[in-house]
């Protein structure tokens, strides 16, 4: 009996047996809601098995242009790689892909950047006016500067302005062109004098009539890295000088942090190195003259002239005639000793004898050149202070305290920081060490936001959201559409009185499955009666004997 109708055996061995013809057998909705189910079901598995493999999806670019974003797709799709285009350009990719596909972009050199070069050029169309002609090569211009300034390993951008003034026929009334540079470092990264130097001179010969001082070039902080070439840092030293400075003071710092960290503990010291340097440059010469000296002396002949002159004039005979006047004169004589006697010779009339000598001598004298330039960046004075922290002691208990250091300890820091920087008294050097706590700055952490707020726990319910969405609708389609109609079909056969079956006693082969139909109410209230004779027999004859005895029918 099913819902209040008795079923005979006829009718209940006319249902299959088989799974397909039960299948068969359903009515039309069943099978409908059942095929919905199973592809539903499919569906939501397909999906959790997707979401499942590619995970949260991550930005790989960003505010791409048109040109960028399509290249950057196309690779993608032809890497088999699932992604998302978001509004504004950016382009989704599963979140532990990200680096390796930006490695893989970079290598295929993509994306290329929206700077346009002299490309322009080729685009140029019909009928476009000289002023139009002129902004395309300007810009064209602009960017293939950007293009060779960013190509440096410490520039991240780049954006170059020229302004080219218009030419016309007065030579005296025309304009100098002239360039603004600004750059964007990676982080962590500078520029030298001389790569600044060089970014102003490919600007400068690459725009006609620039010249070298109409460049600028700015970082992305707003600093001006050019100038002019004497223009002077604050204090007086140009770029080189206040680098060298620098390094100095910087040198010193470091001696006294490796020698003193070990001691009193990473992060409790700070210490200050001030250099005064001297950059004059002076340069002395000078010349000695020194006789010679000394016992072994000797005096050197440079040169020597001697001059000899020498003369005599015939004597005229003079006086009367005679014999007398014509004697030859007698030779002079000189005595040996004492002074020489006059000379008695007859005198001769206009007749004489001179003579000259003259004698020169030059002796070496000694010559001593010197030249004296004093060494530029001489330090002249050196300034350390220097900062510890108390030192941390901790008792018996484990509790930890900060004790301040004794006189002898900071006497002991003292010596050494001397030795690290070479102190020198004469000079002028100073060094102070003093103890004090190290104050720790606690930053906070503002209006505390509830647990439902929290970012990290709004991330990891938007990260379970789809896979929960997702299961909750199959488990919705399962027990809705597919488990009724998989009950149906999978029943177990119900045996009918009057029904046979074609099988063995304790055979181990399946007997055919009937349909799934309920019992009659008729075959279990005899078996209950068979049960309840078994088990109290004298109950039974009792309520038989009443039966019989009765004039009312027995219900059943």
């Amino acid at each position: 009996m099913e819902n209040g109708v008795a079923l005979n055996p006829s009718q209940a061995m006319a249902v299959p047996l088989t799974f397909s013809g039960r299948v068969k057998a359903m009515p039309g909705r069943a099978k409908a809601s059942a095929a919905i189910g199973l592809v539903a079901l499919a569906a939501v598995v397909y999906a959790l098995t997707t979401n499942a493999s590619h995970g949260e999806f991550r930005v790989l670019y960003g505010n791409l242009s048109d040109k960028d974003g399509g290249a950057v797709v196309a690779q993608l799709s032809q890497m088999n790689v699932p992604y998302r285009v978001a509004p504004g350009g950016a382009i989704l990719v599963p979140a532990g892909q990200v680096p390796d596909l930006r490695l893989k972009m970079a290598t295929a050199g993509l994306p290329k950047g929206t700077v346009s070069g002299y490309e322009l050029m080729d685009s140029a169309r019909f009928g476009q006016t000289q002023f139009q002609e002129r902004l395309t090569f300007q810009r064209g211009l602009e960017g293939e500067l950007t293009r060779s300034i960013t190509s440096l390993a410490a520039v991240q951008n780049a954006r170059v302005h020229l302004a080219l003034p218009n030419q016309n026929g007065f030579f005296r009334e025309q304009q100098k062109p002239s360039a603004s540079v600004l750059l964007s470092l990676h982080p962590g990264r500078t520029l030298d004098r001389a790569q600044v130097a060089g970014i102003v001179h490919l600007v400068s010969s690459s725009v006609p009539e620039l010249d070298p001082k109409s460049v600028s070039v700015l970082d992305q902080s707003g600093a001006l890295l050019t100038g002019s070439a004497d223009a002077l840092r604050p204090g007086g030293l140009d770029a080189g000088q206040l680098q060298y400075l620098n390094q100095i003071e910087s040198g010193y710092a470091k001696r006294i942090f490796e020698l003193l960290e070990p001691i009193v503990g990473h992060d409790n010291l700070r210490a200050t190195v001030a250099a005064e340097v001297d950059f004059t440059q002076s340069e002395a010469t000078s010349e000695e003259f020194k006789p010679n000296q000394g016992a072994e002396a000797s005096v050197s002949i440079r040169s020597q002239q001697t001059t000899e002159q020498s003369g005599s004039s015939g004597a005229m005979p003079s006086g009367v005639p005679g014999a007398a006047s014509n004697q030859p004169p007698v030779a002079a004589t000189a005595p040996l000793v004492g002074a020489s006697q006059p000379l008695h010779a007859a005198p001769l009339s206009g007749g004489g004898a001179n003579g000259r000598r003259e004698a020169v001598t030059n002796y070496e004298v000694d010559k001593t050149v010197r030249v004296t330039r004093n060494a530029t960046g001489t330090v002249k004075r050196l300034s350390a202070a220097v900062v510890v922290n108390n030192r941390s002691v901790v008792d018996p208990k484990g509790k930890t305290t900060q004790v301040a250091l004794s006189g002898e300890e900071l006497d002991k820091l003292t010596a050494l920081v001397r030795e690290s920087i070479g102190y020198k008294q004469d000079r002028g050097d100073s060094v102070k060490v003093i103890n004090a706590p190290f104050r720790i700055e606690t930053i906070p952490n503002g209006p505390e936001v509830p647990w439902w707020k929290a970012p990290d726990n709004l991330d990891l319910v938007r990260s379970f959201a789809m896979p929960g969405a997702l299961v909750l609708v199959a488990l919705l389609v399962f027990f809705g559409l597919v488990r009724p109609g998989l009950k149906a079909v999978m029943a177990p056969p119900v045996l009918l009185p009057g029904s046979k079956l074609n099988a063995v006693a304790d055979d181990a082969a399946a007997l055919p499955m009937q349909a799934a139909l309920p019992a009659p109410r008729s075959v279990e209230q005899l078996e209950s009666a068979k049960q309840l004779a078994r088990q109290n027999p004298a109950a039974v004859a009792g309520i038989l004997r009443g039966w019989v005895g009765s004039d009312q029918p027995a219900s059943r």
